[in-house]
């Protein structure tokens, strides 16, 4: 029982290692928020992601799994979520002309990063679906072990988004002391730019669904 335990842990660091390398609006943000805020805003915003997380595997434990997957549900994140998106990035144009380093370090009033990665899974549609079906699937096996195999099998997966997160703030935090203020706005301004296509997506393939 241990192997298998030990294999439920390192294949869900793995499923979802390899999500967390593609690029997305919670990437996107965590590298604007790193160069603001620093090291810590990859880490916190995991937090977000975890607690939502750990609440959708209690409801899928609960056998909410079919809610999930309905297309009504995924038409209704997919345009909340993509009015979400495209809020933020206005925010972020907004400011560009007011960036700077020095400013945002020392009296910038600043965003909550666990809130935002709660807002940021919720506005990812694809997320809920992940979650209804591979995810789903995942907790199914490991729940055969009891509760210890689900726990398993949510440390492992929730793992990987901290590692990765965490390297990726880390990255751009130390990077930002060579950072000019130009440098900053251009950075904001390219993050900014691609939630405004993640946003176009998402409201694309909920109105696409809506009119099938």
């Amino acid at each position: 029982m241990s192997f298998t335990l030990v294999t439920i842990f390192a294949t869900s660091f793995v499923i979802a290692l390899s999500g967390a390398l593609m690029p997305g609006p919670v990437l996107t943000v965590t590298v604007s928020e790193s160069a603001r805020q620093g090291a810590k805003a990859g880490p916190l915003m995991m937090c977000g992601h975890a607690i939502l997380e750990l609440v959708l595997v209690c409801a899928l434990l609960a056998g909410l799994a079919p809610f999930f997957t309905r297309d009504d549900v995924f038409i209704l994140v997919s345009l909340i979520g993509g009015m979400i998106l495209l809020w933020m990035a206005f925010g972020m144009f907004r400011e560009l002309p007011h960036l700077s380093l020095k400013f945002d370090q020392t009296t910038k009033k600043r965003k909550s990063l666990v809130t935002t990665g709660i807002l940021l899974s919720l506005a990812n549609p694809y997320w809920f679906i992940w979650w209804a079906t591979i995810g789903i699937g995942y907790i199914v096996y490991s729940v055969k072990f009891g509760i210890t195999g689900v726990i398993v099998f949510f440390i492992g997966h929730i793992l990987a988004d901290f590692v990765w997160y965490s390297l990726v703030s880390f990255g751009v935090a130390k990077g930002r002391n060579f950072f000019t203020d130009r440098f900053y706005r251009v950075l904001i301004a390219g993050c900014a730019s691609f939630l405004v296509v993640f946003s176009g997506y998402f409201l694309y393939s909920g109105i696409e669904k809506f009119l099938a």
